[in-house]
């Protein structure tokens, strides 16, 4: 049996295209300093208190997404979810349960991840 190495060429276009200096389509959704910064905070109180214990981040097209996980081996607790395009409408940041339920839609960041308060205080609460 030959192996074969394996192509990876999203990586080699992606590649060409940073040298190049042309992009091909839209710049991925990313969240800025602040975003990141009131994210992260939220989720090392819920590391703190034993509850969560790793994360992914997800740059698409027209999402930026950061997933948090019990247990790296398993699917995703909950999602962090900005999508610019509903910034005008229910409000750009979502926070989306196991199933896909959302749990709080808004315009302000702050208060969208509010609704985890309750949850890092139950989780203290049993330590």
């Amino acid at each position: 049996m030959v192996e074969e190495p394996i192509a990876l060429h999203r990586a080699a276009a992606l590649a060409e295209e940073a040298r190049s200096g042309q992009a091909s389509g839209p710049a991925p959704t990313h969240f800025d300093r602040r975003e990141l910064s009131r994210i992260l905070d939220t989720y090392g109180r819920m590391v703190a208190a034993g509850e969560w214990r790793d994360y992914a981040l997800d740059f698409l097209p027209d999402a930026a997404v950061f997933s948090i996980f019990r247990r790296a081996s398993e699917m995703a607790l909950y999602r962090i979810e900005k999508r610019p395009k509903l910034k005008a409408r229910q409000g750009q940041y979502s926070v989306i349960a196991h199933g896909g339920l959302v749990l709080k839609r808004g315009h302000d960041l702050a208060q969208v991840l509010k609704v985890f308060d309750r949850k890092i205080l139950k989780a203290l609460a049993k330590e």
